[in-house]
């Protein structure tokens, strides 16, 4: 049997390198698609294609988040001061001493400005920044393989449960086909009464007339065709549990199909034992289908 994969999960890599450490974060939660949000430092822009594709390699639905922190080694981090700019400061600082008597400037109070200190970049060589790139998106392809396996996890554990409601849905079938109500010698008993009631209600009625009546009343109550879907949903249904993969969209179908049965079958019984069978069948299908919304 293989595995589901639900569509919530989360997962962290890191990687060192000589420009510094790289640190991902991806996590993913329901989806009616494939839907991915990059968090990138400035000036990392350039990966979130590449990115971007690898991720869709992976995954078919889902809301993902992928998050990158990037801390610059401290042997490549240079200060660069922008000069001309923290003259100009300094001067403006000290015209508002004299002119009001404000205290003087300090020299961390100016490296503090905006724009006056600055850091170099490290990586603005282009064989580092390749090989930063590379290491970078090796570390995604880790964090992308850790979702996976979470996701996968959830997964099994879905499975078992929706393969449970499955077997509810099969039981609660198996109780509506062998009820009492649903005897030939049931149905003619209640046909009877139901006649009965007619003809005490209704003077100069054609019995052709109550024939057919009776045969549409009959008609309407019958429910083979509800149980025998009901089982070929049934079938469906673990065979597409059993391939696992994807195939979320088609057990959301399928939950669909369930119900539409379920309700039928509630709105052609005319016995309270079906009846309360059926709604105990609605309760099992919604159940089955929440779950579905968890799914890949």
């Amino acid at each position: 049997m293989s595995r589901l994969q639900s569509m919530t999960g989360f997962a962290r890599a890191a990687r060192d390198h000589d420009a510094g450490s790289v640190a991902w974060e991806v996590k993913s939660v329901n989806g009616r698609s494939l839907e991915a949000r990059f968090r990138l430092p400035a000036g990392f822009e350039r990966i979130e294609q590449t990115a971007r594709q690898r991720l869709q390699k992976r995954f078919s639905r889902g809301n993902v988040q992928a998050s990158l922190t990037f801390t610059q080694s401290a042997a490549l981090r240079r200060p660069v001061v922008d000069e001309d700019f923290l003259k100009e400061i300094a001067a403006l600082a000290g015209r508002l001493q004299d002119q009001f008597g404000t205290g003087p400037a300090t020299a961390d109070g100016l490296l503090g400005l905006r724009g006056v200190l600055d850091f170099a970049d490290p990586v603005a060589d282009e064989e580092m920044r390749a090989s930063l790139d590379e290491a970078i998106l090796a570390a995604f392809d880790e964090a992308l393989q850790g979702l996976e396996e979470a996701r996968r996890d959830e997964g099994s554990a879905l499975q078992a449960i929706m393969l449970d409601h499955v077997t509810r849905i099969e039981a609660l079938t198996d109780q509506v086909e062998a009820d009492a109500s649903r005897s030939p010698e049931a149905i003619r008993e209640r046909l009877r009464e139901q006649v009965a009631r007619l003809l005490d209600a209704t003077t100069g009625f054609d019995s052709d007339r109550l024939h057919a009546e009776a045969a549409i009343l009959a008609a309407k109550a019958d429910i083979r065709e509800e149980i025998d879907r009901l089982r070929t949903h049934i079938a469906s249904a673990r065979a597409l549990i059993a391939a696992g993969g994807p195939v979320g969209r088609k057990l959301d179908f399928l939950g669909q199909e369930f119900n539409r049965e379920s309700n039928t079958l509630c709105s052609k019984s005319n016995a309270a034992t079906v009846t309360a069978i059926g709604l105990e069948l609605k309760a099992v299908v919604d159940q089955f289908r929440e779950q579905v919304q968890n799914l890949e």
